[in-house]
């Protein structure tokens, strides 16, 4: 049975998520002067914690290559600063969720019930989701609902390093438990994480050591249990803002949010398969 926990990230990570792919982000990142895609999200997901070079930015977002990130960072802070960068991004993902969106009533009573959600947030080890809970409330409610989704799924997505850093997990090893599970696909996860062959086969030595993949590169019973012991986790570091919601609250975040979201994935605004492995609430 899913947990309360994943059916919340299910429900409302596609509002943030909208920001990945969405044509108003990356024509925003341009205008600002950062000439690459990448370039764009790596300063775009780490802009509030200011002129970060690639080793920090790196140990936080935990599944890239170290090589991926040192194309993009620290020069992107020759062409925009942070602040700069911060504020195109966030403008443009409005735009965006206005325009797949366009409903006022159901964003101004999620975007309540997120920011309820978010003062449940206990930010102690979790640097992503500290620094966007210190953005400034935008004046919309798109935009407070997209801000609110971001603080809410980079804790959990922090909780979720913890939980796999306590596993003896590296970034990609985690990567290669989820790939193994079946839930994503290497196609989909290798090109958008910069991980060479050579990264790879490390990495499923390492697991196949473990007794964690098996020669097919598939969960053993082993393997399977470690990864359902992170998720566990994951989800018990995620209970704070349900905490906050109470079970009204966050009944009412399922409905209003899952219409929203899958609304989100019908329009062609993110895709199936996607390197987050969301699915389609």
């Amino acid at each position: 049975m899913t947990s309360l926990q994943r059916r919340f990230w299910e429900a409302v990570e596609p509002l943030h998520a909208v920001v990945y792919f969405a044509p108003e982000t990356a024509a925003a990142a341009k205008a600002v002067g950062l000439p690459s895609w990448w370039m764009g999200y790596f300063a775009g997901r780490v802009a509030p914690l200011g002129p970060l070079p690639e080793p920090p930015v790196t140990a936080m977002l935990f599944g890239f290559a170290p090589r991926m990130v040192a194309r993009s960072l620290p020069d992107a802070w020759k062409y925009a600063e942070p602040a700069v960068v911060l504020q195109a991004r966030m403008d443009a993902v409005e735009v965006a969720l206005r325009r797949i969106l366009p409903a006022d009533k159901p964003f101004e009573e999620l975007a309540e019930l997120l920011e309820q959600a978010v003062t449940g947030c206990d930010y102690a080890g979790r640097p992503l989701a500290a620094a966007w809970s210190s953005v400034a409330r935008p004046a919309t409610a798109a935009g407070r609902v997209w801000l609110a989704a971001t603080v809410l799924r980079e804790h959990r997505g922090d909780g979720h390093v913890l939980s796999a850093v306590a596993a003896g997990l590296r970034g990609l090893d985690t990567t290669l438990t989820h790939i193994g599970s079946g839930a994503v696909t290497r196609e989909v996860i290798q090109v958008n994480r910069g991980w060479s062959d050579e990264d790879w086969d490390e990495s499923v030595a390492r697991l196949t050591g473990r007794g964690i993949l098996d020669g097919d590169r598939r969960l053993t019973d082993s393997g399977i249990a470690l990864r359902q012991r992170i998720e566990d986790e994951t989800d018990r570091l995620a209970t704070g803002p349900l905490d906050a919601l109470g079970e009204d609250g966050a009944a009412e975040v399922l409905r209003i949010a899952v219409p929203l979201s899958r609304r989100v994935f019908d329009a062609g605004a993110i895709p199936l398969p996607n390197p987050m492995g969301a699915p389609r609430p």
